[in-house]
């Protein structure tokens, strides 16, 4: 029994060198496969990187090249605004006032700085205009072009500048984001709140070379030149009666159509123009907002108020084109050239007798046409 108990443990202690020589063998495949499986888990995530960059790539060959072109040039205009920013403070600092000691930076570097500018002007080949960056330059070229990138989706009106597009989508969503400080009021655009503040500044930039008068809006003294010039580009299609301003063409046509879509909310009368009848409904309340500056006479439309304050001032804008006599209001102006012209736009009814103002035809009716006058004649 001790022989064969000796035998199996001389065969154990054989084993054992051979049973460690495989577990290292196994061990060793083990971690060759682990790393086999990192490399793997390495690689997966390196081609799931690249098909990210591959899809980004796609996504932004996808974008519309002119969005692409439009925020290459946004970039550009940052950093020519940069750049030209930085150079005006250079130039800031070495310019010399008068009485002043020139300051450290050398003739060199403004010379450089006057080169750089020179090298920054950008011309339009179609009029020569110069501009200081490649971006204006290319909003100024759709002047000519007629290139116009932006359109509106709602009602198709399309526009060479994001800004001006970007103002005109306000009219479709109803945004007012311009308030005014002084009274509340809202605005869609930022031009109409500045126009609409000079209400409150009494402010009036511009002004006629012809007669002197001022005002607040540039379209009013358009219209206004007009008085002076004569013209007329705005032909109503009923009659071919000629105007001045296309808001009085509108005005005028609703003689022909007969269309008085404003109603006093105190009475059944209708009026053509909401002017009319803002003026009509204070005869109601009896609100006379405007009142004289020289004396304390009050008026209920602007218009009454400016002309009571010629009888103050002696100002006569208005010259009869024939002669040199000047009037305070336009009506009397256009009644006075009827003498050169010889018009007579009013005739009687009655007889076909014309008259040259309105008032001659009504002496005229009283007189001769009336039922009074008729049963005078028979006594």
């Amino acid at each position: 029994m001790v022989f064969v108990k000796e035998e199996c443990e001389d065969n154990t202690s054989e084993r054992d060198p051979w049973r460690i020589k495989q577990e290292e063998t196994e061990t060793w495949r083990i971690k060759q496969e682990e790393t086999e499986t990192w490399r793997i888990k390495q690689e997966e995530t390196e081609t799931w990187r690249i098909k990210q960059e591959e899809t980004e790539t796609w996504r932004i060959k996808q974008e519309e090249p002119e969005t692409w072109k439009i925020k290459h040039e946004e970039q550009e205009f940052i950093e020519e605004s940069e750049e030209n920013k930085k150079w005006s403070e250079v130039e800031e600092n070495t310019h010399v006032k008068t009485g002043e000691k020139p300051l450290s930076c050398s003739q060199t570097k403004q010379k450089d700085l006057k080169k750089r500018r020179a090298r920054k002007t950008f011309t339009c080949t179609r009029c020569g205009k110069s501009l200081t960056s490649k971006h204006n330059l290319d909003f100024h070229m759709r002047v000519h072009t007629g290139e116009k990138l932006f359109t509106c989706d709602q009602c198709g009106k399309s526009f060479a500048r994001l800004a001006n597009f970007k103002a005109h989508m306000n009219i479709h969503t109803g945004e007012k984001q311009h308030t005014c400080d002084q009274c509340g009021k809202c605005f869609t655009l930022g031009g109409r709140l500045m126009a609409h503040m000079r209400v409150h500044t009494g402010e009036k930039p511009f002004t006629c070379n012809q007669c002197g008068n001022s005002f607040a809006h540039l379209t009013t003294l358009k219209g206004h030149m007009r008085i002076h010039t004569g013209e007329k580009p705005c032909k109503c299609p009923h009659c071919n009666k000629r105007f001045s301003d296309s808001g009085d063409l509108k005005t005028h046509e609703m003689f022909h159509t007969g269309v008085k879509p404003f109603k006093c909310s105190h009475c059944d009368m209708r009026f053509r123009q909401s002017l009319h009848l803002k003026t009509h409904e204070r005869t109601h309340t009896g609100v006379k907002p405007y009142k004289c500056s020289h004396c304390d006479k009050r008026f209920n439309h602007s218009t009454h108020l400016k002309t009571h304050e010629r009888t103050h001032t002696g100002e006569k804008p208005y010259k009869c084109s024939h002669c040199d006599k000047r009037f305070s209001q336009a009506s009397n102006m256009k009644t006075h050239e009827r003498i050169h012209t010889g018009e007579k736009p009013y005739h009687c009814t009655e007889c076909g007798k014309r008259f040259s103002h309105s008032s001659a035809l009504n002496i005229h009716t009283k007189n001769y046409h009336s039922k009074a006058h008729y049963k005078q004649r028979c006594v």
